[in-house]
């Protein structure tokens, strides 16, 4: 999940991450928005002590964050060796395994070495699971492991994979799939597979951020999708476009949050800077430069090494191993309109509100991969190398920064309760920070495995999964 590929790692991973809120029926990725349903009950801080952990399971890798739903804890795995996908279920109590239901595809997809074909979290309204594999599609079951549905999708034209999760709301199933070619925003039918309605999202590139819902205060409850370059709200009974404000980076990984009436993002990747914008000039330019044999196309085989060849690949939208001019144009301005920050946008608005609902933009020490959080009025992101900064949600200014124990890259995104915020690197390290307009750090914990998937808090619990198990703590 560094850039574009990181997303899919988490698939975000990112994904990656997960929030349940326990007063919801219905459970999927960040479906809280990284904070915990109540601040009443204790969460820890010591995850080394025994008498905190009240149990822990293996199981086989993979990147999503685990749903937790009745009595019933859903991940999705992968095991590279045989390369099989599945989705298995464990019970709450005891982490015992209740059932595991292999994925019957003979096509794994493309992905990233940091990512993995399992990163898409799955989905619970309380009777049935959705599991979403980019290698295959989405696949509905009961909470006993009856397969009662599938719906195939993938896999798509995207070396770092699918990562987004899929969303439930109003009896519908919500993906968003946006990748090379072919991009668009799908709502499934919950209880046939059927699809409802099917949005085109033409104009993105790759991303994958996962969608979320939002309640305004102008139209009732709204899909929220950041991708390429912009974020948009759309009508979730026609999936018509509402509103939409330019201004993201060329890839989107972190998910929105919702606060306080607004829409909170965080994103970057390169080439959304200023002083290191990717530029790749006119098509004519490009002819007279590249265009050896004449044919009006460059050639895979004619690019010097450098930006342009290094993401040829997604460039190359027809896969003929040469770019023409649309090819060529779509591509140039997502790189020129690139921009990274964090911001906060009011979703009240109709058509394109860039000018008129940006609250505050915020530029500096911005994360790739996770998505932040806003708790208790402050902002809170980390950046890769453990850069943890914290804004003023009401106006972006920057109220402290610092670094955590956890040093190197970080996929899983930002959680938050009972007056705290938690951070997980991929390394492993926990580090838990003491919320407020000057956090300080409370505790941190190396488990010593590779972390990819959110903590989730539900119930007065953190479930907290490496690639190694899933690990669950309460204080006691």
């Amino acid at each position: 999940m560094k850039c574009a590929f990181v997303a899919m790692i988490l698939a975000g991973i990112v994904t990656v991450s997960v929030g349940v809120n326990a007063a919801e029926p219905s459970s999927y990725f960040r479906a809280d928005h990284g904070r915990a349903a109540s601040d009443n009950a204790s969460l820890p801080t010591d995850f080394a002590s025994k008498a905190n952990l009240a149990w822990q399971t293996p199981l086989a890798p993979g990147n999503s964050t685990p749903c937790v739903s009745g009595n019933s804890i859903f991940l999705t795995t992968w095991q590279k060796e045989s390369k099989e996908l599945a989705t298995v279920a464990l019970d709450r109590k005891t982490g015992k395994l209740r059932w595991k239901r292999v994925v019957p595809t003979t096509e794994i997809e493309d992905f990233h070495t940091a990512g993995s074909p399992a990163s898409a979290t799955s989905a619970s309204d309380g009777r049935r699971v959705y599991s979403f594999f980019g290698s295959y599609g989405l696949l509905c079951y009961n909470f006993e492991g009856k397969l009662l549905w599938e719906h195939r999708l993938g896999p798509f034209q995207d070396e770092f994979g699918a990562s987004s999760s899929p969303v439930l709301v109003d009896g519908k199933v919500i993906l968003v799939e946006d990748h090379d070619i072919d991009s668009y925003l799908i709502a499934i039918d919950k209880l046939t597979g059927k699809q409802v309605w099917k949005t085109s999202r033409a104009g993105s590139t790759r991303s994958y951020a996962t969608p979320i819902v939002v309640e305004t205060k102008s139209g009732g409850k709204q899909l929220i999708v950041a991708g390429s370059l912009q974020i948009t709200g759309y009508n979730i009974e026609t999936g018509k476009r509402i509103w939409w404000m330019n201004g993201l980076s060329r890839l989107v990984d972190p998910t929105p949050v919702f606060a306080n009436g607004l829409l909170y993002i965080a994103t970057q990747t390169t080439g959304g800077d200023q002083s290191e914008r990717i530029s790749m000039g006119p098509f004519p330019d490009a002819l007279k430069a590249y265009d050896k044999n004449g044919d009006s196309k460059v050639g895979k085989n004619e690019l010097p090494a450098g930006d342009i060849l290094t993401r040829f690949f997604r460039i190359d939208l027809d896969q003929d191993q040469k770019l023409d001019r649309d090819e060529w144009d779509k591509h140039a301005r997502v790189f020129k309109q690139a921009r990274n920050a964090a911001l906060a946008v009011d979703p009240n608005g109709k058509g394109d509100v860039s000018d008129t609902h940006v609250k505050w933009v915020y530029r500096r020490s911005l994360p790739t991969v996770p998505s932040s959080v806003v708790y208790r009025g402050v902002m809170y992101m980390v950046k890769d190398g453990g850069i943890i900064t914290s804004l003023d949600a009401s106006n972006g200014q920057m109220l402290h920064q610092a670094r955590a124990v956890g040093r190197g890259n970080y996929y899983a995104s930002l959680v938050a309760g009972d007056g705290k915020v938690y951070l997980a690197s991929e390394r492993g390290v926990i580090t838990v920070l003491k919320a407020g307009t000057r956090f300080e750090t409370l505790a941190s914990h190396d488990f010593a495995e590779r972390m990819m998937a959110t903590p989730v808090i539900a119930g007065g619990k953190m479930y907290v999964r490496t690639d190694a198990g899933l690990y669950v703590f309460g204080v006691r």
